[in-house]
């Protein structure tokens, strides 16, 4: 169904609604096990518990591929979407009902089977029906503030109270029923469009997957991707456990300083991608990275948990480009008929390396020389994304008309 004018400028903010609810369920439900782990009888090592994340990050990468891939092959987003949304609530629920660590580890990894084509999917969507100059803020709300404020904010506060109140079975078996209304929620409101121009495109539509991987920002933002998602599955999965057993926070300090880090992820999910409009993705990606770096330095050599988590507030700047690098960048490389392949590539690949692999070394290395190993690894982690970032070619659209005239008018968009 077409769109213009007014009617265009609804759908997109009725999209962008319910799309920061669906991947923000997302981030929240992908979140608990970091918190319910000092809760679960059965008990888990620092091995275990990055092999269980890497699981579920495993799945995740493959599902992103193949997901994106397939969305763009048969032209459709939304039915696939709103299955991805009911199969991992279910699935989520189904991590209450385990007796032991193999049953918890294939849970996690179903899990993330399930979700992983929700945000190239998702993304997608969203990069179709934004006009160019809201383009990174919609997609930074999506993936950057909705995580934040689901997965950061929430998450801790819900799962810990949940946990002490309820136990941590019922913790999981309770987050069925929002994912069920999300997902009716897509039924009514997204729409499957046709794909529309994307300013800054260079690939002819449905384009192969070996087309895409030509592109030097594609290839630039799969190796971003490897690293920061090393960064972040590193620093979400053991900062909980850092907290509690080094600094020897009690759990309600440990929720309230990884709730500042929810404020952040909200916090920075959007304004970086949306400062990225305005100064351009490159600049933007490299100097947020930089202060990406002191995060895992901040959980090892602050012990005051105020200071602490003033600090990573400021510093917790990462998660605000993942956007840039999962989406947005390649949204503005690739064609419209391969653009959830792009970001499905991105995110798998990231996912699988950095995600599925970073903890499990971070899990082993943490058993063998101590949590701050953890932190080490996290740290040079995103000191290589600010090396990868100085390759990246821009694709910001007021950036680029600003490089073709000293001052350019404001770019007008059209509908």
């Amino acid at each position: 169904m077409a769109t213009t004018g007014s009617d265009a400028r609804r759908y997109e903010r009725r999209l962008l609604v319910v799309l920061f609810l669906g991947v923000g369920f997302v981030l929240f439900d992908r979140q608990a096990l970091a918190f319910l782990a000092p809760y679960i009888e059965f008990g888990l090592s620092s091995t275990q518990l990055g092999v269980a994340a890497g699981a579920l990050s495993c799945t995740w990468a493959v599902s992103g591929i193949v997901m994106g891939a397939l969305s763009d092959r048969l032209g459709r987003r939304k039915s696939l979407l709103i299955t991805a949304v009911v199969l991992f609530s279910l699935i989520s629920a189904v991590s209450g009902l385990v007796t032991g660590f193999l049953g918890l580890f294939v849970a996690r990894a179903l899990m993330g089977a399930a979700e992983g084509g929700v945000i190239p999917l998702a993304q997608s969507l969203m990069a179709q029906a934004s006009r160019p100059k809201r383009r990174g803020l919609n997609m930074g709300l999506i993936q950057g503030a909705s995580a934040g404020l689901l997965g950061g904010v929430v998450a801790p506060f819900a799962f810990i109270r949940l946990a002490e109140s309820v136990g941590w079975r019922w913790s999981f078996l309770v987050t069925l029923l929002p994912g069920l209304l999300i997902a009716g929620a897509m039924a009514v409101i997204v729409r499957e469009r046709p794909s529309a121009p994307v300013v800054g495109t260079t690939l002819k539509p449905r384009a192969p997957l070996r087309e895409v991987l030509s592109q030097r920002n594609v290839v630039l933002c799969v190796l971003i991707a490897i690293c920061f998602l090393t960064w972040f599955a590193t620093v979400v999965t053991f900062t909980p456990r850092y907290l509690l057993s080094v600094k020897g926070f009690t759990p309600g300090t440990m929720g309230t300083v990884m709730t500042c880090l929810g404020v952040a992820w909200m916090v920075w999910g959007v304004a970086t991608p949306a400062i990225s409009d305005r100064i351009g993705r490159k600049p933007a990606l490299v100097g947020f990275s930089v202060l990406a770096v002191c995060c895992p330095l901040a959980v090892m050599f602050v012990d005051d948990a105020w200071l602490l988590g003033a600090a990573m507030m400021v510093t917790y700047t990462g998660v605000g480009c993942f956007t840039l690098f999962m989406a947005v960048i390649p949204a503005e490389t690739v064609s419209p008929g391969a653009l959830a392949t792009a970001v499905g590539v991105t995110m798998g690949v990231g996912e699988l390396l950095g995600g599925a692999l970073g903890p499990v070394l971070a899990g082993w290395a943490s058993d063998r020389w101590g949590l701050d190993a953890a932190m080490v690894i996290a740290a040079v982690s995103a000191a290589l994304v600010v090396l990868l970032g100085l390759g990246l070619r821009e694709t910001a659209p007021r950036a680029l008309a600003r490089s073709k005239d000293p001052l350019p008018p404001l770019v007008e968009d059209v509908p």
